[in-house]
C-alpha cells in the first residue's frame, strides 16, 4: 500500500509541476513584450505596440475566461480554421488548470504522508532522475526546433487547423515561431529549476532527518 501511495504520490508532485510550468509560461507576459520588441514587429504590421498588446491580452482572456465564449480580435480577422483551433487551446489550457488543482491537491496529502512517516527520501532518485531529462529536450529544442514544434502539434491536435495561413489568419504574423521557442525554453528551464531543487531538498531533508 506505501508503495502504491509513493507511486502515486511522486506521479502527482511531477505532474503540478509541468502543469505549474505550463501556466507560469503561459502568463509571463514579458516574454511576449521581449518577442514583439526584438523582432520589431508592431513596425512589421503597421501597429503600434500598445494596440499589439491589446490583442494579445484579447487573446490571452478568451484562452482563460469560461464566458468569454468568442474570440473577437480588435485588429485581426480569423477563419473558421483559426477559431476552432483557438478553441481547442482554450480547452487544453482548462485541462492543464484541472491537472494543476488536482495533483496540488494530492500533492500537499502525499508530502504531508513523507514528512509524517518520514520518508523523503524515497524523492532523491525520482527527482535525480526526471532532472536529467529538461536539458535532453532542450538540447534536441536547440538543435531542430521545427521538428519539435510540429510533433507537438501533431501530439496535441488531430487535426491542421493550427497550420494557420496569415491571409486569413493575420493574428499568425503577430505570433512568430520564437515566440513558442521561447516558451518552450522557459518551460524546460522552469521544471529542471524545480527537479534540481526538488532533489537537493529531498536529500537535504533526509539526510537530516536519517
Amino acid at each position: 500500500m506505501t508503495r502504491v501511495k509513493d507511486v502515486l504520490g511522486i506521479v502527482s508532485i511531477f505532474l503540478l509541476i509541468i502543469t505549474l510550468s505550463i501556466a507560469v509560461t503561459i502568463w509571463f507576459v514579458p516574454l511576449y513584450q521581449f518577442t514583439i520588441q526584438t523582432q520589431n514587429i508592431p513596425e512589421v504590421l503597421g501597429l503600434t505596440y500598445d494596440k499589439l498588446m491589446d490583442n494579445y491580452y484579447v487573446l490571452l482572456q478568451y484562452l482563460h475566461f469560461p464566458w468569454i465564449q468568442e474570440l473577437k480580435l480588435p485588429d485581426f480577422t480569423s477563419s473558421e480554421s483559426g477559431l476552432l483551433h483557438f478553441y481547442e487551446v482554450k480547452l487544453l489550457f482548462y485541462l492543464n488548470y484541472s491537472v494543476l488543482f488536482i495533483s496540488l491537491i494530492s500533492t500537499l496529502f502525499y508530502l504531508k504522508f513523507v514528512k509524517r512517516a518520514r520518508r523523503v527520501w524515497v524523492l532523491i532518485k525520482p527527482f535525480f532522475i526526471a532532472s536529467l531529462m529538461p536539458p535532453v529536450l532542450l538540447l534536441f529544442l536547440a538543435v531542430n526546433f521545427d521538428r519539435m514544434f510540429v510533433s507537438f502539434h501533431q501530439i496535441f491536435f488531430n487535426n491542421e487547423a493550427w497550420l494557420f495561413n496569415p491571409a486569413t489568419d493575420p493574428i499568425i504574423n503577430a505570433l512568430p515561431q520564437d515566440f513558442f521557442m521561447y516558451c518552450f525554453i522557459l518551460f524546460f528551464v522552469l521544471i529542471e529549476t524545480s527537479f534540481v531543487l526538488g532533489y537537493q531538498r529531498s536529500k537535504k531533508s533526509a539526510f537530516h532527518k536519517g
